[in-house]
């Protein structure tokens, strides 16, 4: 039997309904409220500062360990002894404290809080921006700071204030060769980098209804890079059947904003005027129909990170590549986002098809998306990925310069070494 979330009073948005249900009171956009969290996880990257926090409050160990995740994904694997230590200390504390752990090579945190713990209804703070991906399960999931996670760690529960909604409608066919990454970035462009600080972008529509699980984790992933709070996708039978490929169709929890809930504002995209989208340099805000970019020599493409390096993602670039082989002056580098991904793709014969195309294949992790483990441009190289994220200096050097576009568009760049409109190779 379906489960229905449970919530005071009517008229509300998601956000609303999730918050208030775990506030025990109802409450509305603007309010600021006490909520009892679900789900807390960190990673390598900040990791020991909320381990060190944690002492300074004086807590031996989370007020749930079982609900409290550790992952080692963002240097994987370690290249430097300060970097081992610190992952060394991680380990050590989920042994002595009973929190779950995720071991190197696992994958990356937000792409296994959706194979494995996030479901509709739930709250989930991480100490990364991009812990909002989970939204696509209909879960409040969102970044803070180590020191407020570490609280929320230490006391089951943290504060939040209630964010406005913006509703996100997107209604009609995509063409062949655009994908979520591209309505995103249209969004972000529209937006720009702050247009929508601390809201919910809640995602509806018969083009939404349409999307995968993949592609849905790909919207909600990005909305921070419009400042957004948290992103979210009603639940619905793509959700259900997610859920129950994962043996967890127990969790699922039919979730969506009423009729009348209030919205701060509508925003209206038509999904079949879209073409592919490109983020360029150095603003993931500085948005561009592939049309006015192509042509662009690059010397690097990556696919991988929490936002597209997914099965179908990897399905995407192998079908493109197939029996061909990347430009000469162009390396690709490709980083499967988990350890099943891997696993599944090598399986299938995806792997094979990208390594026979020329890519080389780099274990499951956050990889180039942030610089910090092979890979790194040099001086005045161009690179092209799929992550989310194109300051200056992101993938390791502050003289590159950095794209952002769909594993589509990655595919088609990496043949012909010049950013390429997918269409024309697909």
């Amino acid at each position: 039997m379906v489960k229905k979330l449970g919530f005071i009073g009517l008229g509300k948005t998601i956000s609303e309904k999730i918050l208030s249900e775990h506030a025990a009171r109802s409450v509305s956009a603007g309010e600021v409220t006490v909520v009892k969290v679900d789900y807390v996880f960190t990673h390598d990257a900040s990791g020991p500062l909320l381990i060190k926090q944690l002492k300074e409050l004086g807590v031996s160990k989370p007020h749930n360990p079982k609900r409290t995740i550790i992952f080692i994904d963002h240097v994987v694997p370690s290249p430097r002894k300060e970097i081992s230590n610190e992952q060394s200390t991680l380990r050590r504390f989920a042994a002595e404290t009973g929190c779950r752990f995720h071991e190197a090579g696992s994958g990356i945190c937000h792409q296994l809080i959706a194979e494995y713990y996030a479901s509709p209804g739930q709250i989930i703070v991480g100490t990364d921006s991009h812990t909002v991906t989970a939204g696509a399960l209909a879960a409040f999931a969102t970044g803070m700071g180590a020191t407020d996670v570490a609280v929320a760690a230490a006391l089951g529960k943290t504060w939040f204030r209630v964010p406005e909604t913006f509703r996100v409608e997107v209604n009609g066919s995509l063409q062949k060769g655009v994908y979520a990454k591209d309505i995103i970035l249209y969004l972000i462009g529209l937006l720009g980098a702050d247009g929508a600080n601390y809201k919910a972008l809640e995602f509806v529509g018969e083009t939404i209804d349409s999307l995968s699980m993949s592609e849905r984790l790909v919207l909600c992933n990005m909305v921070v890079e419009a400042g957004a709070k948290v992103g979210l996708v009603p639940s619905d039978n793509v959700t259900k059947r997610y859920l129950a490929e994962r043996g967890r169709i127990e969790e699922f929890r039919e979730i969506r904003s009423d009729d009348d809930a209030s919205y701060e504002r509508v925003i209206k995209i038509d999904a079949t005027a879209l073409e592919p989208q490109i983020a360029c340099p150095h603003s993931v805000d500085n948005v561009k129909p592939v049309s006015e970019v192509k042509g662009v020599k690059v010397d690097i493409v990556f696919i991988g990170s929490c936002t597209n390096a997914r099965l179908e993602d990897l399905h995407i670039a192998a079908s493109i590549l197939k029996g061909k082989q990347i430009h000469p002056e162009t390396r690709l580098i490709v980083t499967p986002a988990s350890k099943e991904i891997y696993v599944k793709a090598m399986a299938d014969g995806t792997l094979r098809t990208l390594i026979e195309a020329g890519a080389v294949i780099t274990p499951p992790g956050c990889g180039l998306c942030f610089g910090a483990l092979g890979g790194v441009p040099a001086d005045g190289e161009v690179i092209f990925t799929t992550t989310n994220r194109n300051f200056l200096g992101r993938t390791g050097n502050p003289a590159a310069y950095t794209y952002l576009g769909s594993p589509a568009t990655a595919a088609a760049t990496a043949l012909n070494g010049r950013i390429t409109d997918p269409r024309d190779v697909m």
